[in-house]
């Protein structure tokens, strides 16, 4: 069941904290703390591991309770998956799409194998209609790939899977990119991409001082 305080500010040693309620008592994923709270079991959000509690941290404006299925294009050892996972709970599902079989074990092993609202799909995200476990539109697609055409990708990704009028959250890796540009300009060049193919652009977020040269687009699937 998912509950609205899934996503919350903790205390740890007198400092505040971004953290999720852990869909899995006493466990943890990469040396995350854990904080008991009024009953519940937070887990720590690194931002520095995490672009999206990142964008959070830097003031993504992003109401999750409406969200059930999600793409995630990108999921590499699947650090955020699992804090979505926790967001969502067992009333959705993350199809978590990752490349890369040597990180997908790892995906598969330490985040699917426990939490059985992640679902791994190990194809390549240029190749949407391969990915034959997807049963539903998502309410969310959220694309972390490192590659020159990562915002064509998304695209592909969303036409395909993202329910018209719901959100897409695109991380933007300048360097991957073009390194020859200044992150300014991609960042507008990818954005003119996506307001070309029916995306309204809601917010542009600056992941510094957690990650250089990285955005975050919060977009709105509207085709035309």
């Amino acid at each position: 069941m998912k509950n609205v305080d899934a996503i919350s500010y903790v205390t740890l040693n007198g400092k505040a904290h971004i953290a999720t309620m852990n869909l899995l008592k006493g466990i943890t994923l990469y040396g995350e703390k854990l904080i008991s709270r009024n009953g519940s079991e937070y887990r720590t959000w690194d931002p520095f591991r995490s672009k999206l509690a990142a964008a959070y941290i830097n003031g993504l404006e992003f109401d999750f309770f409406n969200v059930k299925n999600i793409l995630y294009l990108g999921a590499s050892t699947g650090t955020t998956v699992s804090h979505l996972s926790d967001i969502i709970g067992y009333s959705g599902k993350v199809f978590a799409v990752e490349s890369s079989t040597r990180v997908a074990r790892e995906l598969i092993s330490n985040v699917s194998s426990k939490r059985t609202n992640v679902i791994p799909i190990i194809e390549d995200a240029r190749k949407p209609r391969s990915y034959f476990s997807i049963y539903n539109k998502m309410d969310l697609v959220y694309c972390d790939i490192a590659q020159p055409d990562q915002t064509t990708i998304a695209i592909d990704n969303c036409k395909i899977y993202l329910k018209e009028g719901k959100p897409m959250l695109l991380v933007i890796k300048t360097r991957s990119i073009d390194v020859t540009m200044s992150p300014k300009n991609v960042i507008s060049q990818e954005i003119k991409k996506l307001e070309c193919h029916s995306f309204d652009i809601k917010q542009k977020i600056d992941l510094a001082p957690f990650d250089k040269d990285h955005a975050m687009i919060k977009a709105i699937f509207c085709p035309r």
